[in-house]
């Protein structure tokens, strides 16, 4: 990498001024002539039937355009990969928030009134909140009709509230217990939380004669919105164009349809373009939080501190829907054992139906629920054997080329390495106050695949363009497609300017998501400044009369060193006739063996009296491959580590008898700059991994072990074990009292 002169070091963002200045245009910025406002009516009851509705009132009210009820787009279903949800609520509500009707007003403030005036009448069934009740077979069926829904990843032996049963295995898991010396087991929990991202969920539909429509919506995976939409709406998909907007911040949360597919009706109903904003209110009552988790862990370990078995149970509680899952279920727990050698391993995943919030995808989906539990039995464990917590997991650790628990061999882990400097760097072994306590997690993180295209086009004034549909959520992925490109064509940052296309003009992709990010567009912008580069070359020759081998680049030319010739890329596309146009594209679907690696340790003190936890430091160690731009790096980082001490220390969507009780962000504590301690973060760069130059995924991984570093580090500071999250002052408070 020290060759490199654009890679490899930190550059401003491509988008940056156009954000500061206001440029830059979301959603819910966009206008169009003849505009109306859509406004949802939501269930105020977390299970009923709908007897009857009378939108005869709004009707009346002036500047109400239109009213559409379940009665509009019955037996219609949505989802983005279960279509298990209504439109609107077709005949039943499942969950307090539930669409039930929609209005478009010519302003927002009539659109709001013309709600009120909508009469529903409900009849009340009795609710199902507890995922383990919903489970029971004497349990309410929420959905009697799943059998016939499209999306399931796998058969249903009988309609059930627990749609979704996964597992993943290695060994026997009865062998493996059978040789233990000791079994531990423990159960944990987890809360439902929300992404908080600063934007809220915003669409805009406009719908033509033909049935067709030109959507502006806040998703960071426009085919995937278009198909989705259009398998609801029942129209080809190539009759929806999704244009692209910027996003204010996803963390997951920006991946699915929320009210597009209700824009659309309202639009077509009324023949105008209808716009929808959901207000936070709405964000917390009705968005697509993360996962509320149960969590059974079950390990068997020899006397020396052999792990032999371990068996995981999940338990999500889904919510009404699934419909906002890409895979209907989670993928965290297939890598929740963590980078240990275990021989026998069974993991069970459940997600199930209630009467509450649908949940969605945030940062690593179903990964700080799995680590959370499986990082905190590693520690009691290994208190059970009376061995040091550090000790215990490097005698299980993986090494390159070593099998894991879930049966694949990964070639390239570097797991105690990572651990080694850790340790270091947190003076883990240090002499600390009383009170104070240091506690380890760890996450191994194997990033999947996608497909992405890059256009790249250099016009007459050696300016080059890179087109292509992927929306950048926030992260930051022009910036370094911007850098891969300037690299390869030894032109300045300056010189490249982006261009994002719409659905129509591009080409179908799977959008950005899972860190997968840079692995599928980075390699496509590498390829198609690979192809540039070679067609620069090419034309060049034919003009010096050369070999295309005996040309470099250097500063937007191309030199003949021999010849002392030189043909800046303006001059060469003059003498070409047209411009230089290529296209890159990746398409590899397949999980990557090198896991991208990372040890952190919290460093706590707690306050006997009261039961406080104050994070005095926090440690970040990553083993990864070559660093693109160390700036956004240490961002995704820092700011991964900054969301994991909201979710083990003071997140929590509360919802009691069915409604979120959280309405704001008063209510809902996310950290402030008071709770962030001292952070240090050691990064070891190894060029390995599946991205561009070598690069590997580092979006999530920071996020995943904090929870159970924490709560290691509050039992090493005063002896409480503290299993479900967030842990609070008053549930440390109760454990000390109880002794």
């Amino acid at each position: 990498m020290a060759t490199k002169k654009v890679v490899g070091n930190p550059t401003p963002r491509v988008e940056g001024e156009d954000k500061v200045t206001g440029r830059a245009k979301y959603a819910v910025d966009v206008t169009l002539p003849g505009m109306l406002w859509g406004k949802l009516l939501r269930s105020p009851i977390p299970y009923g039937r709908i007897k009857h509705i009378d939108v005869s009132r709004a009707l009346e009210l002036p500047g109400v355009k239109t009213v559409i009820t379940g009665e509009d787009v019955t037996g219609l279903k949505i989802g983005r990969r279960v279509y298990d949800m209504p439109i609107l609520a077709d005949g039943v509500v499942r969950f307090i928030g539930e669409k039930v009707a929609a209005v478009a007003a010519e302003s927002e403030p009539v659109a709001e009134e013309a709600l009120d005036l909508i009469e529903v009448e409900y009849e009340d069934l009795e609710p199902v909140l507890d995922p383990v009740r919903a489970m029971e077979p004497s349990a309410p069926l929420l959905h009697p009709d799943v059998m016939s829904y499209k999306g399931l990843p796998e058969k249903l032996e009988s309609p059930s509230n627990d749609f979704i049963y996964k597992t993943w295995k290695k060994g026997d898991i009865s062998v493996g217990f059978k040789q233990a010396d000791l079994i531990v087991e423990n159960t944990f929990a987890t809360k439902t939380v929300h992404q908080a991202y600063i934007e809220p969920h915003s669409c805009v539909v406009q719908v033509n004669e033909s049935g067709g429509a030109e959507i502006w919506s806040c998703s960071k995976v426009p085919y995937a919105i278009r198909e989705q939409v259009a398998n609801a709406v029942q129209i080809s998909p190539e009759k929806l164009v999704v244009h692209p907007v910027y996003i204010g911040g996803d963390f997951g949360g920006k991946g699915d349809f929320m009210d597009t597919a209700v824009c659309y009706f309202l639009s077509r109903k009324s023949g105008r373009p209808v716009k929808m904003v959901m207000d936070y209110g709405e964000e917390f009552l009705a968005g697509n939080p993360r996962h509320a988790s149960i969590v059974k862990v079950k390990t068997g370990v020899k006397r020396d501190g052999t792990l032999v078995a371990h068996h995981l149970e999940f338990v999500f509680d889904s919510g009404a829907y699934g419909a906002f899952k890409p895979n209907g279920l989670l993928n965290g727990p297939h890598l929740s054992p963590g980078p240990y050698k275990i021989p026998h391993v069974f993991i069970e995943e459940h997600m199930v139906y209630t009467n509450k919030v649908p949940c969605g995808h945030m940062r690593a989906p179903g990964d700080p629920q799995g680590f959370f539990a499986n990082e905190s039995q590693m520690d009691l464990a290994a208190r059970r054997l009376g061995m040091e917590p550090v000790e215990f997991r490097k005698k299980n650790l993986m090494h390159d080329g070593d099998i894991s628990p879930t049966g694949e061999t990964i070639d390239f882990i570097k797991a105690e390495d990572t651990l080694k400097k850790a340790l270091q760097e947190a003076g883990y072994y240090k002499p600390k106050p009383k009170n104070v306590g240091r506690g380890i997690a760890m996450v191994q993180w194997e990033v999947n695949g996608g497909q992405g295209s890059v256009a790249l086009r250099i016009d007459e004034k050696g300016t080059v363009t890179l087109s292509s549909a992927m929306l950048d959520q926030g992260a930051g992925t022009y910036t370094l497609l911007c850098e891969i490109v300037a690299e390869e064509l030894k032109v300045p940052l300056e010189q490249i300017r982006i261009e994002t296309l719409d659905t129509s003009q591009g080409i179908k992709d799977t959008g950005v998501g899972g860190s997968r990010t840079t692995r599928v567009y980075g390699n496509a912008a590498y390829e198609a400044a690979v192809k540039a580069v070679a067609e620069v070359k090419k034309s060049a020759a034919q003009h010096m009369g050369c070999s295309p081998d005996e040309l470099v680049l250097a500063g937007g030319a191309v030199l003949h060193k021999r010849a002392e010739r030189r043909m800046t890329y303006p001059e060469l596309v003059k003498a070409k006739g047209s411009p230089i146009s290529v296209l890159g594209s990746y398409s590899d679907t397949s999980k990557v063996h090198e896991a991208s690696m990372c040890a952190q340790i919290a460093e706590v003190e707690v306050d006997p009296e009261t039961g406080q936890v104050k994070l005095r430091k926090y440690i970040s160690a990553h083993n990864t491959g070559t660093v693109l731009n160390p700036l956004m790096h240490q961002g995704q980082i820092e700011g991964g580590a900054v969301m994991g001490i909201g979710y083990a220390l003071m997140e929590h969507l509360m919802i009691e008898d069915g409604k979120v009780a959280t309405a704001h962000f008063g209510d809902y504590k996310i950290p402030t700059i008071q709770d962030i301690p001292p952070m240090k973060t050691v990064v070891t760069e190894i060029p390995k991994g599946p991205g561009p130059y070598n690069s590997m995924a580092i979006g999530e991984t920071s996020n995943i072990p904090v929870a159970a570093a924490i709560a290691n580090a509050v039992e090493d500071a005063v002896g409480v074990r503290i299993k479900d999250l967030p842990i609070t002052a008053e549930k440390v408070f109760e454990a000390l009292r109880k002794g």
